[in-house]
């Protein structure tokens, strides 16, 4: 997952509000979708990532808003593959948090396939 300390805009990018049903929108000649955090309580836009992938958008799905070193981990276990993170978070703080675990026994929207599945093949 990449880690910024500030957004940088680019062409063919759809910026979504945490409360937009995903399925609703045409994600044809995108190549990002920025999901925003209003609050770090609200977790929607997790939704809406995992969402996105199910539908299969392979391009980069960005957060942005109010994004805490402390969300990134799960971040880019429901979908997410950059997030920006909110003014006065330290950037290797963050990045510590996606190194903490080698692996996990869940699959994610990232890697659909369980530990124990992977075992067995």
């Amino acid at each position: 997952m990449k880690l910024l300390t500030e957004n940088t805009e680019s062409q063919s990018v759809l910026a979504l509000a945490n409360d937009v049903d995903v399925r609703s929108v045409s994600l044809q000649g995108m190549s990002r979708i920025d999901l925003h955090f209003p609050k770090f309580t609200d977790g929607r836009a997790y939704s809406q990532a995992f969402m996105l992938r199910r539908l299969g958008f392979t391009g980069e799905i960005r957060a942005t808003g109010d994004v805490l070193v402390d969300q990134v981990l799960q971040m880019s276990r429901t979908g997410f593959d950059s997030a920006v993170l909110k003014a006065g978070q330290d950037l290797a703080v963050a990045q510590r948090q996606l190194e903490r675990f080698a692996g996990f026994y869940q699959g994610s929207a990232a890697d659909p396939q369980p530990h124990f599945a992977k075992a067995a093949a």
